[in-house]
């Protein structure tokens, strides 16, 4: 129950007879509303070792989305970071999308996710990625309409596929959620899936050189990398339990934010617990992070300059009240209600 898993939940909930379709469907990982859904699933969820290597199955993608028969519709909602906005509806039915961002690794991070530049290798995945950024402007005129989660993501929407946006914040937290003020212990915290783009490596020798306690909690495909040789100030923690990673960001001195996202819900998890983010001053965080008030930003993405950020951010007193004003542009009730409207519209 990651990012996408939180829209698509609170999206169940603005419209509780809803089918879902997907490319893959793993049962018993996800919660019960959304389990307890009509799934559909493309040919995608019977290609073999899926579970470890569907990322290999990224060219098949799009005619997988494709694929699925969405007749019999008058709404269809896309929720997309890939190319579930690439669905083929019927020509009466109205097309919303929520874009968490066109495919980054075919798009401006391209060379951040794959930073060789030579050898058939790289011919390969030029070849791939040209093919999916064709696919990817020309399945947009699909859509009717498109929200999306910051206007960081909304210039990519308008930059590529020349469409305008909505900006409807993600659902991170229940309408009335207090912030408390927290007893602090002395350590800082990252919760993140480990991907290149996090930039946890960033964090790590950060923290290597100024000996500060750091917790990392989280997993994925770069973990084997960065998990070997810590320094014994920094704690990995993998596969915990929401209430326990609760707890963390209560009792955490800071929250650490070193890549640049396309939103990020993990910043502010961390400020409705009263904890302030030191984030890299690019991307989402810059609209969810108000400077000085719930967190401090760092201008490159290096060592020196996240800690430095860290030092600033020891030295300012941060208040209560601005942490609930920020949190409270953050609610499912708000988020639900924005996509009601959107749809209501339209149809």
């Amino acid at each position: 129950m990651r990012g996408g898993e939180l829209v698509l939940d609170s999206l169940l909930k603005a419209f509780p007879e809803a089918d879902l379709f997907t490319l893959f469907y793993s049962k018993g990982k996800l919660n019960e509303r959304i389990e307890s859904r009509k799934i559909t699933t493309a040919f995608t969820n019977n290609l073999p070792f899926k579970e470890k290597y569907y990322r290999y199955y990224l060219p098949v993608f799009p005619t997988a989305i494709e694929s699925l028969d969405l007749k019999g519709y008058d709404v269809v909602i896309s929720s997309s970071h890939c190319v579930a906005k690439g669905v083929i509806p019927h020509p009466d039915t109205f097309h919303l999308s929520y874009i968490h961002s066109p495919m980054r690794y075919v798009w401006d991070m391209y060379y951040d996710y794959f930073p060789n530049r030579k050898g058939f290798k790289f011919f390969l995945l030029q070849s791939i990625a040209n093919y999916l950024r064709t696919w990817d402007a020309a399945s947009a005129n699909r859509v009717d309409y498109f929200t999306c989660n910051s206007h960081f993501v909304g210039r990519r929407i308008q930059k590529y596929y020349r469409r305008d946006y909505k900006i409807v914040y993600p659902p991170c937290l229940p309408q009335d959620f207090r912030v408390h003020d927290n007893s602090k212990d002395d350590y800082y915290l990252m919760v993140s899936a480990f991907a290149p783009y996090k930039k946890i490596d960033l964090a790590i020798e950060a923290f290597r050189e100024n000996g500060k306690p750091l917790i990392l909690v989280g997993g994925g495909q770069e973990e084997g990398k960065l998990v070997k040789n810590l320094p014994k100030n920094i704690l990995w923690k993998k596969g915990l339990p929401r209430t326990e990673v609760v707890e963390l960001y209560k009792k955490a001195r800071g929250f650490i934010f070193p890549g640049m996202e396309d939103f990020g819900i993990t910043p502010v998890e961390s400020q409705a617990y009263a904890t302030p983010v030191i984030a890299y001053g690019k991307g989402g965080a810059l609209e969810s992070v108000n400077e000085d008030r719930t967190g401090v930003f760092f201008k490159e993405q290096t060592v020196k300059s996240l800690n430095e950020a860290i030092q600033r951010a020891e030295k300012i007193h941060f208040k209560r009240g601005d942490f609930q004003n920020s949190i409270n542009r953050f609610t499912e009730e708000k988020f639900v209600s924005e996509i009601r409207k959107v749809v209501d519209r339209h149809k």
